[in-house]
């Protein structure tokens, strides 16, 4: 059996009155793709950036990484990569220049051309971000997720708008972190992609996870599709 590497205990976000991540528990294993898929509004993004240290629980415990969420966010946010949903990078500067830039910021960060082949974007290394389509964007915010070596990566909506063969090559990406042995984090809207992409899969709505388990069991379980 894996080991765990997010655990989650009755995690609890409140704004005032609204309840965004309502009694959550989840257990995540090394190595696996899970999905969490939702409506917007559903507490998808406020639950993923609990688990990246960007916002702070109200009530729960989590455990990250072995780390425990409250007392040792420094060293999971060293260990984990992030795309976040708004992700941009420098306009001006080229695809190697981005990755490379971000790399500088770690003591020992992962080979800058050995993360723009994993992104396959070798015949793109040379051009100015600015001038990329919106997939081959993401794809270098893969690779700058992926400048620390980390075991754990947030991806959250990454095709959100994409043209449907965007979509799909962005899928060949992620297919090669799992082969990695990343553990990956995916927030979506799409059920297909999550069907594709998941080893197991999380419905989220009004703050709760409503059906979890393996894509044919969540879809025969409910009926989808």
């Amino acid at each position: 059996m894996a080991e765990s590497v997010i655990t989650v205990r009755s995690l609890v976000k409140r704004y005032h009155d609204l309840v965004a991540v309502d009694h959550v528990d989840l257990d995540v294993k090394a190595g696996e793709v899970f999905s969490i898929l939702g409506p917007n509004g559903a507490g998808k993004t406020t639950l993923v950036e609990i688990l990246e240290c960007i916002r702070k629980a109200t009530d729960g415990d989590v455990t990250i990484l072995g780390y425990d969420l409250r007392t040792g966010s420094k060293q999971i946010r060293r260990e984990i990569g992030v795309l976040p949903q708004q992700f941009n990078a420098f306009e001006l500067l080229t695809t190697r220049e981005n990755i490379a830039f971000f790399a500088g910021m770690y003591d020992n960060p992962a080979d800058v051309d050995e993360l723009i082949a994993l992104v396959d974007l070798e015949h793109k290394r040379d051009t100015y971000f600015k001038n990329l389509s919106g997939g081959l964007k993401q794809r270098v915010g893969i690779a700058i997720s992926m400048v620390n070596n980390p075991k754990l990566v947030f991806l959250d909506e990454p095709t959100t708008g994409l043209d449907p063969k965007a979509r799909r090559e962005m899928w060949d990406v992620i297919k090669g972190l799992r082969a990695e042995g990343r553990t990956i984090i995916l927030t979506t809207h799409y059920m297909e992609e999550a069907e594709v992409l998941s080893d197991r899969l999380a419905i989220m709505n009004d703050g709760k996870f409503i059906a979890m388990g393996t894509p044919p069991e969540v879809i025969e379980r409910h009926e989808i599709g």
